[in-house]
């Protein structure tokens, strides 16, 4: 896994054009530190639950919050951070090796994930004692 930590973490602005018509954000490629291969969301997530839980060994993440707002805790092991997201057009770029939890979803919330890899179970490490003795 690689030895990243919280200072690696950045809130990054995603390009948003605004006129009288509303507002229009592009992400692509070239505006990624990461070549994407996998989009999903979250959403309909019930009052009190949570997602993640798990570091990832390898993927790059870029959390948007697309409606609503929630909290992203993160952890490299030695330091902890939360981040509240609420703005569509700033997301949040977590890097491999941080252990992220995401909770306190407002009502309609919906969280936009894009993924540097496909789907690969080896890639999670699922147990914080786990994740913590490979970050030692």
């Amino acid at each position: 896994m690689k030895q990243t930590t919280l200072s690696d973490i950045r809130l990054i602005d995603v390009p948003k054009v605004h006129d009288k018509r509303g507002s229009l954000v592009v992400i692509e490629n070239d505006s990624l530190v990461f070549n994407m291969e996998r989009v999903y969301y979250l959403y309909d997530v019930p009052t009190g639950g949570k997602r993640g839980g798990h570091a990832h060994k390898e993927l790059y993440q870029l959390l948007i919050p697309l409606s609503g707002s929630f909290d992203v805790y993160l952890s490299d092991g030695k330091s902890e951070r939360t981040v509240f997201l609420n703005k569509p057009n700033k997301a949040l770029l977590i890097v491999p090796g941080i252990w992220r939890e995401i909770s306190n979803f407002s009502s309609g919330s919906v969280c936009l994930v894009i993924a540097s890899e496909k789907f690969e179970e080896d890639d999670y490490i699922r147990d914080y004692e786990l994740f913590l003795k490979a970050k030692n």
